[in-house]
């Protein structure tokens, strides 16, 4: 029986996570009209390839990545683009960004997809039909999927981790993902092996989520699926964390600077897996996800599958709408969520969650001074000193904060739930990392600025050097002709042999007379 590993620190939480699973998974309605962020991703926004007027067809290709980490785009509905416009979208200062708006017309047309492929299709292939299908990871990272898996694959994978974790409180989008469709789970699971041939593959779940392991292992067993094996772990937050997770399935424990691939790890989580098996198996694009919307200040807390682009306020509604005065509206979890301004922002491949607190739930506290009490080093997962961490973003000692290992804080929020003082301990981080990214950025700028302005210099020197070199050659040239007034020794003998020619024939003519 398999025995899970330990990871540091960590908390025990209230779940929260009965309250939206009473009533099954749900069709949420689709809007009229949807907001679609060229940036659902990390890396560069997608490019649009539609223009405002033009008629869209469901699963349509909207936006094209944009270099190697990007991800494409793909239409929900069919209708007819409305415009390509800044919007508001998920962003603590309610900021806007270039979005595509579909004003849908309710038909649900499908555009010709590509044909369904088959385990034994080409890997090549079977990975180009990934990229094509706009898939990112869902568990909240959204890194492009199919670089990952090219990357896994070049690094020879001996193990493959699917997350089914989903430890923050109130979250249970993968939970009912698990319950209601684990056939394309494993599905896409035997895709991925597949592709990189692992030994093995651990499918984590928290020990919480008993009928969700139950009912994977029934669609392990019916599809005499190989290798597979479903691993309980603890219900201990940051488990879902993938490095935490790692730990607690293989005994491996990365360094700050290891990625799982360098242990020759791929992880998943088990949306992005049920996605790569629609997009193989089916050929349709990523464009719709699940999503929880959940918190005492919501009257009917629930889990929908939902078009991307679904403005926020509409799935709130859908839901029953608020029950009471919101004190805290987030998307994602309570530990880890982005805190928002507005609700009628669109939801992304990213949103796996909409959580609204009431007062109650999230009273607000003053901050105080830090009374160096250490529990928020004794609960931090990763082994930081956060209360150092703290200092130097505070004073904003960025090389400080950076020498003790502030990028290696996954953000997890596990010393801000801790702290006496109520301080934001993370919201510090955050800022501290945006400022060095910042300067950062500058010095990069400033590099490539001096790069051209020395290219630029070196260049006009070579331009006048090349100038002075052929005025000195002309110079030369010109040193080298006869001057006025003086005879060309040369010129002086042909006019000499040519007078003796003349003379010599002048003397012939007189003697033949």
């Amino acid at each position: 029986m398999f025995k899970p590993w330990k990871f540091s620190g960590g908390l025990l939480l209230e779940e929260h996570k009965s309250i939206s699973l009473k009533s099954g998974l749900n069709e949420a309605n689709i809007p009229d009209i949807l907001i679609l962020p060229l940036n659902q991703h990390i890396g560069r926004p997608a490019l649009p390839i539609v223009k405002t007027g033009d008629t869209v067809l469901k699963g349509q290709l909207i936006a094209q990545a944009d270099g190697l980490i990007s991800a494409n785009i793909h239409s929900p509905v069919s209708g007819k683009i409305a415009s390509i416009a800044k919007h508001p979208i998920a962003h603590a200062s309610g900021t806007s960004a270039l979005c595509i708006l579909i004003q849908n017309n309710h038909q649900e047309i499908w555009h010709d997809l590509p044909p369904p492929l088959s385990l034994d299709s080409d890997k090549q292939l079977i990975q180009e039909r990934i990229q094509w299908a706009g898939i990112v990871g869902l568990g909240g990272a959204t890194f492009p999927t199919h670089i990952k898996v090219a990357g896994a694959q070049q690094q020879q994978i001996k193990t493959l981790i699917i997350n089914g974790a989903e430890c923050e409180p109130y979250i249970t989008c993968d939970d009912i993902l698990m319950q209601e469709n684990a056939r394309q789970i494993i599905q896409g699971i035997t895709i991925l092996q597949k592709i990189l041939n692992p030994k093995t593959c651990l499918i984590g779940i928290e020990d919480n989520k008993k009928e969700a392991a139950q009912v994977l292992q029934a669609e392990i067993n019916q599809q005499k699926a190989l290798n597979i094996e479903i691993c309980l772990v603890p219900t201990r937050y940051p488990s879902g964390g993938e490095k935490q997770l790692i730990r607690l399935l293989t005994g491996i424990k990365l360094t700050s600077k290891q990625l799982p691939a360098d242990q020759q790890i791929l992880c998943q989580n088990v949306a992005t897996l049920a996605h790569i098996a629609d997009a193989i198996f089916n050929g349709r694009p990523l464009i719709s996800r699940i999503v929880t919307i959940t918190g005492d200040a919501i009257k009917n807390p629930q889990n929908f599958c939902a078009r991307i682009g679904t403005p926020l306020q509409q799935l709130i509604k859908q839901a029953g709408g608020f029950t009471q005065p919101v004190q805290q509206l987030i998307l994602g979890g309570p530990m880890m969520g982005l805190s928002l301004q507005r609700d009628d922002i669109p939801l992304t491949k990213a949103g796996n969650c909409v959580l609204a607190l009431s007062e109650q739930s999230a009273p607000q506290y003053p901050e105080l001074p830090c009374i160096r009490c250490a529990d928020c080093v004794t609960v931090c997962p990763v082994n930081l000193l956060p209360q150092q961490l703290y200092w130097h973003s505070q004073s904003q000692a960025f090389e400080r904060a950076e020498k003790a290992h502030l990028f290696d804080c996954i953000e997890c929020g596990c010393c801000s739930a801790v702290c006496p003082s109520h301080i934001p301990l993370v919201d510090y981080y955050r800022f501290a990392k945006s400022e060095i990214r910042a300067k950062q950025a500058d010095k990069q700028k400033s590099n490539k600025a001096m790069q051209r302005h020395e290219a630029r210099e070196a260049r006009l020197e070579r331009i006048a050097a090349e100038r002075k070199a052929n005025l000195r050659k002309k110079k030369e040239a010109l040193n080298k002709k006869p001057k006025a007034g003086t005879i060309d020794p040369k010129k002086a003998a042909i006019e000499a042999a040519m007078k003796r020619v003349a003379a010599k024939k002048s003397k012939q003519k007189e003697i033949s007379k």
